[in-house]
């Protein structure tokens, strides 16, 4: 009988001791880089901006993962909604959006990370009420080779039983007094391990993430995404899942989540920091020289890098003429660029594009 068919899932906390001398030593920079990003965030005046910018930006990445390919210029599009432009891929990424934000205004409200707001997040994300597993026949396979690397539990009572322990390790803090790091580590291998559903484990799982850090105060908006780091690293990240599956690697597997936290961290810091200057560049040439400048105007071009006459409607609450002029004029002295889509025009933040498509 082979390693991995002697390995079976077992409920938490972990029976090893997981604060080794390397573990401990990598946690400092991490939370000192988390810390900074925190303090960097709040600096943006509305908040509805980093979630909007990078939370495309993550569900980009993190539906890439699972080979749901969608180019930037299609994700903008359609954000702005329009019946002429339906692209799949850009749907399903939409709506990967929509459950990051549906798991962090649930979350917020109730202080605590559930199986029923995971169970929503995943509702939303797949567009399906079909709930745990519940038939047996999932199996994680080798996409060359086809060849099965790991078996997750079959029945929906274990499946049951496991997400229940997952949920008590993740809202009750005297079960387990981890570094949040290490336990968010853990719990990503864990729910990534059991693999509730027919479909969307990888993206709830990154959505549970960045919810984690939230619900230990670590982070306060979902703007931390470690899915570009998995991308650059998806050997080594699924690798990894695996030894410690067959060979009860954890160290490893722990060292890499926490130094893809701090990577990614310092590389959000840097991104906002250059929107946060772009953002400065803008309202002084739009403060300068426009008398319909307003915060709530300079906020809208900076939400939405694609923006439309309705969402200026929206947010500044003028007409749909007032909004056209004001846009319209912005595009003629080249502070955005117009483009058309079917019968309606859109406006890129250019500037604000090459920043978020750069990373």
């Amino acid at each position: 009988m082979s390693v991995q068919e002697k390995w079976e899932l077992m409920e938490l906390p972990l029976k090893i001791d997981l604060e080794t001398r390397q573990i401990l030593k990598s946690l400092p920079s991490a939370h000192a880089a988390l810390a900074e990003l925190k303090g960097i965030a709040s600096t943006i005046p509305n908040q509805n901006i980093l979630i909007n910018t990078l939370g495309l930006q993550e569900a980009k990445d993190s539906s890439a993962i699972e080979n749901i390919i969608t180019t930037h210029d299609d994700l903008y599009k359609s954000e702005l909604n329009l019946d002429t432009f339906k692209p799949l891929n850009a749907k399903e990424v939409q709506n990967y959006i929509s459950a990051l934000k549906k798991g962090y205004e649930l979350t917020s409200q109730s202080g605590l990370l559930t199986n029923r707001i995971i169970l929503e997040i995943q509702e939303v994300l797949e567009e399906n009420t079909a709930g745990f597993r519940k038939l047996p026949g999932t199996a994680l396979k080798n996409a060359a080779t086809g060849e099965t690397i790991y078996t997750p539990p079959q029945d929906f009572d274990t499946i049951n039983r496991l997400m229940a322990n997952l949920e008590n390790f993740m809202n009750d803090p005297a079960i387990c007094d981890y570094d949040p790091l290490i336990k968010m580590a853990i719990i990503h291998f864990q729910f990534e391990s059991i693999h509730p559903f027919y479909d969307g484990n990888g993206r709830t799982g990154r959505i549970i993430n960045i919810l984690y850090l939230i619900l230990e105060k670590l982070q306060t908006l979902p703007i931390l995404y470690l899915s570009s780091y998995i991308i650059n690293h998806k050997s080594d990240y699924y690798r990894l899942l695996q030894e410690v599956r067959e060979k009860n690697f954890w160290e490893e597997w722990v060292l890499f989540m926490v130094h893809g936290i701090e990577k990614t961290s310092r590389e959000t810091i840097d991104l906002i920091i250059k929107i946060r200057e772009l953002m400065m560049i803008y309202k002084y040439k739009l403060r300068d020289n426009y008398k319909f400048y307003s915060q709530d105007l300079l906020n809208n071009l900076f939400k939405h890098p694609y923006t439309k006459i309705e969402f200026v409607v929206n947010d500044l609450n003028v007409s749909r003429i007032t909004a056209a002029n004001y846009l319209n004029k912005l595009a003629e002295d080249g502070l955005l660029k117009k483009e058309k889509l079917g019968t309606g025009n859109y406006y890129i933040n250019v500037p604000l594009v090459e920043l978020l498509t750069r990373r």
